[in-house]
């Protein structure tokens, strides 16, 4: 999987909704997808940098995709139904997604963390994930073999002193992938897996180790061969794991 080699049509007419979609992996994740054919949904709380991402599907002769601005930390309930509402209506169905956006919060002992910043890390990394899901489910079953793909962290895994919100967020994520996984299984062409894309080179990694040498990380563009092949229909059988990008 980690040197999977993808065709160029993998994700030709597929719809796939990536948030987070402005920066970092989430940015390089959606120019990926597109140039492997699929129309991507561009979500995220700043609208400039999404403008970016669309200008280079369009000059690069990508599908055209759509831009959904929406900031997660202060969405409710009905701004998740209106976006089902509007990929419905203009692409009647949908094939994945990436829950990609996460907020890495506080890097300090739980004794010590302020409340106001543990909420917002929650709503941001796992209520918003909770409230897509379960608002565009109807709109996964009506595709043939969809994909739904959550990021996950080591810290998700093994919890490490002063992680957190993050780390505590992220064993939330795993749980959420693996009872979606177990629900839909028998009921539905869906398939939900996560990963955990390891150390690399973005804005959140050099605000957790703001000592380290980014040139020694791993790109974006370098772990993308994972998040292809569970997006792709290659993987229509795996389904429940939670999959490294880069190797131990």
């Amino acid at each position: 999987m980690l040197d999977y080699q993808a065709p160029n049509d993998l994700l030709k007419e597929k719809v796939i909704l990536v948030t987070g979609a402005g920066d970092g992996i989430g940015r390089q994740v959606a120019l990926t997808y597109a140039s492997h054919g699929a129309t991507v949904i561009l979500l995220g709380r700043t609208t400039k940098k999404l403008e970016e991402v669309y200008d280079l599907f369009e000059s690069s002769g990508y599908p055209q995709g759509a831009i959904v601005p929406l900031n997660l930390d202060t969405a409710v309930e009905h701004d998740y139904i209106e976006l089902a509402n509007t990929i419905e209506s203009e692409f009647g169905r949908l094939d994945g997604i990436l829950h990609n956006a996460s907020l890495l919060g506080d890097r300090t002992p739980l004794a010590n963390y302020e409340t106001s910043t543990f909420e917002q890390v929650m709503r941001v990394n796992v209520n918003a994930a909770f409230l897509l899901n379960q608002a565009l489910i109807p709109l996964l079953q009506k595709a043939s073999n969809a994909s739904i793909i959550f990021t996950t962290s080591s810290v998700g895994r093994k919890a490490k002193a002063y992680w957190g919100a993050y780390a505590v967020s992220k064993f939330a994520t795993e749980a959420m992938m693996q009872l979606l996984a177990d629900e839909l299984e028998n009921i539905s062409q869906i398939r939900v897996n996560a990963i955990n894309p390891g150390a690399t080179r973005t804005n959140m990694r050099a605000f957790a180790y703001p000592a380290e040498d980014p040139n020694t990380l791993k790109t974006p563009e370098d772990i993308m061969p994972i998040y292809l092949y569970l997006m792709g229909n290659d993987s229509a059988d795996v389904n429940g794991q939670s999959l490294d990008a880069q190797p131990k």
